[in-house]
C-alpha cells in the first residue's frame, strides 16, 4: 500500500482537497442519522390528535442515552409548541435535505479534485515507463516480449488507476461513515452493537482470505493479457508471412488457446471479485434480522422507543454500505496492487549501461577507434558471440566486416556505441575506454544506417530531423538532394509534410533507405556505422542508393558491414570473422590472393 500511495507525493494539495470533501460529505452524512429519529418521534407521536396542543415527547424509560435524549425532545417539543407539528415536521424535513444536498455536493467536489490526481499519477506511470524503457540496454528487450510491455504501459497501469480512486474513497470517506455511526449506535444501545462487531469481524476473515487469492489471480491475468499483445503484435507485423504460407489457421488457433486461458483466468478474478457485495449483503440480512428481533425485544421492554430503534437501524444500514464500499475498495487495490508489481518490475530494472560517475564528455572524434582484446558473451548464450577481438579504425578510413550470419559482425556493430558493454578486453576512442565516456557524447559521434530502414509514422521532415530539433529546411532538404531523396519527396502529395505510414508503409524499400541515408547525413556525425542498407533492394533503388552512400561516407571513418562483397572492394581493410573470431584480414586484393575463406565468399557470391 505504502508503494501506491507514494505516486500522490506531487499532488498533495488537490489530494487534500479531495480527502477534505469526503470527510465533510462524511459528516453530513452522519448527521443525517440523529435528524432521523425527532422526525419520526413527530411523525409517529400520538399525543397530537386533531388540533389539540402538542404533548411532550416519549423518552425511553432507561438507557445510555437517557440525557441526550431528553434534550433532542426538549428542543422538538419546544419547536411544535412553537410552530405547530406540521409546520415542525417541515422543519425537519428542509433539515434532513439541506444534509443530504451537502453530502452529495461534497462527494461530487471529492471527485472534481481527484479527477486530475488519478490522471495525473496515470499520465506519469506512463511517461515514467516509457523513460526507463528508452533507458533500458538492448539486452533487456532480449527476453522480454513487447506486447507484454505494451500491456504493462495500458492495461496495468489502467488498473492502478481504479486503485487510486479505491484507495482515496474508502480510506477518506467509509471509515468516518462506520465511526459515526458506530458512534451513534453505541449511545442507543451497546448490546445491539455486539453483532454489529461480530459481523464485521466475520466479514473481514472471510473477504481477507478471498482478495489474497484475487491479488495472486489479478498477475496471473496481466500476465496472459501481456501474452495475448504480443501474439497481437507478432500477427499484425507478420501478415504478409502467415498469409503467404496459408497459416492463417495456425495462428488464430495459437492465438485462441492463448485467449481462452485468459477469459478462463479473467472468469475466476471476476467471481472472486463479485463475491465481495453479495456476501457483504447476505452478511448483512442476517444481522439485521437479529437486531430486528433482539431491538424488538428492548422496544417492547420500554428500554427504548420505537423511532430510537428505527434510527438505529437506519444507522447499522449506513455502516453495510461503507463496510461493501470498503471490501470492494480492497478487492481492487489488491487487484491494482498486482498490477502495480508488474509495472515497478520494468521501472525498477536495472540499467546496467549507464553514465559512469566521472564520465568524461567527449565532442571530437581525433584519431582512431581501437577494439583491444574484446570478448562478449549474449545472455543465457551457449557460446561468445566474439573472442579475442583485435581491430583498429584510423579516422577516415572505412573498415568493412564479413562472413557467415552469426559470426560476429552485427554484435561488434552494437558494441562501439555501447548499446552493449563488452565482456572482457575494452574499446577505445582516441585512447579512451568508451565506458568512462558519457553515452550520450559517444552516440553523438555516430551515425547508423541499418539493413532495415527504421522509420516512423511521421512526416518526411521529422523523419530526416529526427533527433535534430534545431534543423532548418534548407537542412532537410540539402541531406534529401544528397541522398537523391529529394525528387520522390516532392512528387509526394504534400511534400515534405507527407505522412510515410506505419514504418514508412506508403514508400518502396529503396525510398524508405534513402530517407534513412538522409537522416544520417544530417546528423553529419564523424563516425558511420553502416549495416549495409543495399543488400535487399532492386538494381535501379540499389543504384540511387549506393550513390547516396557514397556521398555518406566521405571524409568519414566508417564501419561497415557487407553482406554483397563487391560493394565493400575499395575499404581500407576487410576483416572475416568467423565464430566470433578474426580469421583474415586485408584488402581486397590482399585476401584474394592470401585470403581463403574471402576469396570463396567472393565466388560464390560471383555465380
Amino acid at each position: 500500500m505504502l508503494r501506491l500511495l507514494r505516486y500522490y507525493a506531487p499532488y498533495k494539495k488537490l489530494l487534500s482537497l479531495a480527502v477534505i470533501c469526503n470527510l465533510l460529505m462524511s459528516l453530513f452524512m452522519v448527521v443525517s442519522i440523529p435528524v432521523l429519529q425527532p422526525f419520526l418521534q413527530i411523525l409517529f407521536n400520538p399525543g397530537e390528535l386533531g388540533g389539540g396542543s402538542p404533548s411532550v415527547l416519549p423518552v425511553p424509560k432507561s438507557g445510555g442515552l437517557h440525557g441526550i435524549e431528553q434534550k433532542i425532545n426538549g428542543f422538538f417539543s419546544a419547536l411544535i409548541e412553537q410552530h405547530g407539528r406540521e409546520q415542525a415536521l417541515l422543519i425537519v424535513c428542509a433539515f434532513l435535505v439541506l444534509t443530504f444536498f451537502g453530502k452529495n455536493l461534497f462527494r461530487y467536489l471529492s471527485l472534481y479534485f481527484l479527477a486530475p490526481v488519478r490522471n495525473g499519477i496515470v499520465r506519469d506511470l506512463r511517461q515514467k515507463l516509457i523513460g526507463k524503457i528508452l533507458d533500458l540496454p538492448l539486452s533487456y528487450f532480449s527476453e522480454e516480449r513487447k506486447g507484454d510491455l505494451m500491456s504493462r504501459i495500458s492495461a496495468d497501469v489502467q488498473e492502478i488507476e481504479w486503485s487510486i480512486v479505491g484507495v482515496v474513497e474508502s480510506v477518506a470517506r467509509e471509515p468516518l461513515v462506520i465511526l459515526g455511526s458506530l458512534a451513534f449506535m453505541v449511545f442507543v444501545s451497546p448490546q445491539l452493537l455486539v453483532f454489529v462487531f461480530g459481523l464485521m469481524l466475520f466479514s473481514g476473515l472471510i473477504i481477507g482470505g478471498v482478495g489474497r487469492s484475487l491479488r495472486r489471480q489479478s498477475g496471473e491475468a496481466q500476465s496472459r493479457l501481456g501474452l495475448i499483445g504480443s501474439l497481437v503484435e507478432e500477427t499484425l507485423g507478420g501478415l504478409r508471412i502467415i498469409k503467404g504460407f496459408n497459416a492463417e489457421t495456425w495462428q488464430q488457433n495459437r492465438f485462441g488457446r492463448e485467449n481462452m486461458r485468459y477469459a478462463r483466468t479473467l472468469t475466476g478474478l471476476y467471481r472472486r471479485k463479485d463475491l465481495a457485495s453479495p456476501l457483504s449483503e447476505f452478511l448483512g440480512i442476517a444481522a439485521v434480522a437479529v437486531l430486528l428481533w433482539f431491538g424488538a425485544k428492548q422496544v417492547f421492554a420500554g428500554e427504548i422507543t420505537a423511532a430510537t430503534f428505527i434510527t438505529f437501524l437506519y444507522a447499522f444500514y449506513n455502516i453495510i454500505e461503507p463496510a461493501k464500499q470498503l471490501s470492494s475498495a480492497s478487492y481492487s487495490i489488491r487487484k491494482g496492487m498486482g498490477a502495480l508489481e508488474r509495472v515497478e518490475s520494468v521501472l525498477n530494472a536495472s540499467i546496467s549501461i549507464r553514465d559512469d560517475d566521472h564520465a568524461m564528455p567527449v565532442d571530437t572524434f581525433a584519431d582512431k577507434v581501437e577494439f583491444a582484446d574484446v570478448s562478449f558473451r549474449y545472455q543465457n548464450a551457449d557460446r561468445p558471440a566474439l573472442e579475442k577481438v583485435n581491430l583498429t579504425i584510423p579516422r577516415g578510413k572505412m573498415v568493412a566486416l564479413v562472413g557467415a550470419s552469426g559470426a560476429g559482425k552485427s554484435t561488434i556493430a552494437d558494441l562501439l556505441p555501447r548499446f552493449y558493454d563488452v565482456s572482457e578486453g575494452a574499446i577505445l576512442l582516441d585512447g579512451k575506454d568508451i565506458r568512462q565516456l558519457k553515452i550520450h557524447d559517444l552516440r553523438a559521434l555516430m551515425g547508423i544506417v541499418s539493413q532495415e530502414a527504421i522509420l516512423f509514422n511521421d512526416t518526411v521532415r521529422n523523419n530526416i530531423a529526427f533527433g535534430e530539433e534545431t534543423a532548418t529546411d534548407a537542412d532537410i532538404q540539402a541531406a534529401a538532394k544528397a541522398a537523391n531523396a529529394h525528387e520522390f519527396i516532392v512528387r509526394m502529395p504534400e511534400g515534405y509534410d507527407t505522412n510515410i505510414g506505419d514504418r514508412g508503409s506508403k514508400l518502396s524499400g529503396g525510398q524508405r533507405q534513402r530517407l534513412t541515408i538522409a537522416r544520417a547525413l544530417l546528423k553529419n556525425p564523424p563516425i558511420l556505422i553502416l549495416d549495409e542498407a543495399t543488400s535487399a533492394l532492386d538494381s535501379e533503388s540499389e543504384k540511387l542508393v549506393q550513390a547516396a552512400l557514397d556521398n555518406l561516407l566521405q571524409n568519414r571513418t566508417a564501419l561497415v558491414i557487407a553482406h554483397r562483397l563487391s560493394t565493400v572492394q575499395h575499404a581500407d581493410e576487410i576483416i572475416v570473422l568467423d565464430a566470433g573470431r578474426i580469421i583474415e584480414r586485408g584488402t581486397h586484393e590482399h585476401l584474394m590472393v592470401q585470403g581463403k575463406i574471402y576469396r570463396k565468399l567472393v565466388e560464390l557470391q560471383a555465380l
